[in-house]
């Protein structure tokens, strides 16, 4: 029994109906569905610990506590870091970005300095760094996408130069399903004085990351990709480099001491993570976790290549349709984004959902990207341990539908256009 069909009965979403039709649901990338165990673990705290963390001395605190930082802890794990302290809680990996951003960048770069990131960064790898070189007078550069969706190394090396501060990119793309060959990008940065901070959104739920191998000084993920929830996420980053950097929000919690006139922080994380944090949504992403290792994470990213590489075969057989990035699964994600002749995505994904299909349509928060290969929009499937190949085939005569339903319109508004003439 393929992954995807052997382990539905643990998402209780994936069993509705859309019009009397299954759901297939292929937005993962946008965000996963959550098994019945991270529903139950949230249920769960607020039923059995509902408590604030660290303050209290009564057993309910300190029980809430406890698991609380037992999730660190298993995330610590699950990333490679050398301690749990390198991992910050944060809302998710845009504010782990703004985080980089605000502390470490605030504090590193000035006039002239240059931030090097590339064409297919997510909005939130991009315009964090666009507040700063704004605010600070750095300058920013991007490593130019092939037309076979891959980093331009040549480039790359080109761009790497002197005043190069940082180096920012994504691990996998949201558009391209291209995974970047980071470890790669990280010796030659180092080598050249520079930082390296990784997006890791997308290929933290199907694969292993760890930090330590891929060379990376700060990475951000999100929890409600990776099987979790939304609002939780976090940021890693090497102990000495978070022990360096600022705080960045102020209040209750991140202080040693409060005096009227200046105040005293505690050691990370604990710096960066002001006021009641979100305690629950990160004891639920402990147990997601939990169910990745469980499931296993080659098993996960061997089922996501298996659908990838099903899904590029099957979309090739619908006319005029056009996938962007690397057309083969051996270096890319569950992302397959494309556009089919003259129809909008929107209009795709419309059609797609009147069949219970659900796909992403638009710029996914990557509008620079998809100037780079001229288009204004695309639609996008995307897959995860729940998927299988018989939702793929529904996603092919879906698109033979849209093709054929908007094959006829057009017919008829020739027709009309030309009877009118």
């Amino acid at each position: 029994m393929a992954l995807g069909a052997g382990i539905r009965d643990d998402f209780p979403l994936l069993s509705h109906t859309v019009g009397g039709k299954p759901l297939v649901y292929l937005d993962s990338a946008a965000t996963s569905q959550k098994p019945r165990q991270v529903l139950e673990a949230l249920s769960e705290h607020y039923r059995c610990c509902n408590a604030n963390v660290h303050r209290g001395i009564y057993w309910l605190a300190e029980e809430a506590t406890a698991r609380y930082e037992e999730a660190r802890a298993n995330l610590a794990s699950f990333f490679g870091a050398a301690r749990s302290e390198e991992i910050v809680f944060t809302r998710g990996t845009t504010e782990a970005l703004n985080l980089v951003a605000a502390t470490w960048g605030r504090a590193h770069l000035g006039p002239g300095d240059e931030i090097l990131l590339t064409e297919m960064e997510h909005h939130s790898n991009i315009v964090p760094w666009q507040m700063l070189a704004a605010e600070r007078g750095a300058i920013l550069k991007y490593v130019p996408v092939t037309g076979e969706g891959r980093l331009d190394l040549d480039a790359f090396d080109r761009l790497l130069a002197g005043r190069t501060k940082l180096v920012g990119l994504v691990h996998q793309s949201n558009v391209l399903g291209t995974i970047n060959p980071v470890r790669e990008i990280a010796d030659r940065a180092h080598e050249a004085g520079a930082l390296v901070v990784v997006d890791a959104a997308q290929s933290a739920p199907h694969q292993s990351v760890d930090v330590a191998a891929l060379g990376a000084d700060f990475l951000a993920f999100s929890g409600h990709k990776m099987l979790g929830p939304m609002g939780i996420g976090g940021l890693w980053a090497r102990y000495a480099l978070l022990d360096a950097m600022p705080p960045y929000h102020g209040g209750g919690e991140m202080i040693t001491s409060v005096g009227l006139d200046r105040s005293t922080y505690k050691d990370p994380p604990h710096k960066f993570e002001a006021g009641t944090p979100n305690v629950a949504d990160a004891i639920a992403l402990g147990v997601a976790v939990d169910y990745m290792r469980q499931v296993g994470l080659e098993a996960i990213s061997e089922h996501v290549h298996d659908l990838t590489a099903y899904a590029l075969l099957r979309l090739k057989e619908v006319p005029g349709l056009v996938i962007y990035g690397p057309q083969t699964a051996t270096d890319r994600g569950g992302a397959v984004s494309f556009t089919l002749d003259c129809v909008h995505p929107h209009d795709i994904a419309q059609v797609l959902d009147g069949e219970g299909i659900a796909v992403r349509a638009g710029h996914h928060c990557a509008e620079p990207l998809h100037r780079r290969f001229g288009i204004p929009a695309s639609a996008r499937a995307s897959f995860h341990l729940y998927n299988t190949r018989a939702e793929v085939d529904a996603l092919v005569e879906g698109l033979l539908k849209v093709r054929r339903l908007f094959a006829r319109s057009s017919s008829a508004a020739k027709e009309d256009a030309h009877g009118a003439g």
